[in-house]
């Protein structure tokens, strides 16, 4: 079973997977870097100034990372923040039926949250984070998917003022407490959100 860490930008999605890393000797794979290496090593920014910000595309894109990595098994995958959006008819992010189901196919996926508003100025100091939207400023955006990362996560850690090593620890607990329910009463399905 993979592990798979999801939620905005600027969380710590990096710091936990390189902990658990550390802690399990899986590999920790990126689905921002493995598109940025399917796509003749750009940068994610510059991959989407070649795109000409066509979001539509890059989630596309992204989408055929996804269903890759999700065929492996026994990883660690730090996924991008918008993993879990896909755009509508209109062009608005819309929850990711088909990515979240791959992810969950055969990993435990893993909420990380965080102080929305210290997340978006932390990130709008990075020059390697592109602007998201045209009309919406990154606080806004983090806030509708929020409930997009609720419905696609097994379960939920806050990251406020907790090491990575101790988010880490939390994780291998629950898949520990997940596999135990599992095989002493496989009609118990372990607890969500």
């Amino acid at each position: 079973m993979n592990i798979v860490l999801i939620g905005p930008r600027g969380v710590g999605k990096s710091g936990v997977a390189r902990a658990l890393a550390m802690l399990t000797k899986r590999q920790v794979f990126s689905t921002d870097t493995l598109l940025s290496y399917e796509n003749d090593g750009l940068p994610i920014p510059q991959m989407l100034a070649w795109l000409r910000h066509d979001w539509r595309r890059f989630r596309e894109l992204e989408y055929q990372v996804v269903t890759k990595c999700a065929r492996m098994d026994n990883i660690i995958l730090d996924t991008g923040g918008g993993v879990v959006v896909d755009l509508d008819p209109d062009g608005n992010e819309c929850f990711s039926q088909r990515k979240v189901e791959a992810l969950r196919h055969n990993g435990l996926v893993v909420r990380l949250t965080g102080d929305l508003t210290r997340l978006a100025q932390k990130n709008a100091l990075d020059a390697n984070r592109p602007a998201l939207s045209a009309t919406l400023d990154e606080e806004t955006i983090m806030r509708r998917r929020d409930f997009f990362y609720q419905s696609a996560a097994h379960f939920s850690l806050d990251t406020e003022g907790r090491r990575k090593t101790a988010l880490a620890r939390a994780i291998l607990d629950y898949l520990a407490m997940r596999a135990s329910t599992s095989s002493t009463n496989p009609s118990l399905s372990p607890p969500s959100g």
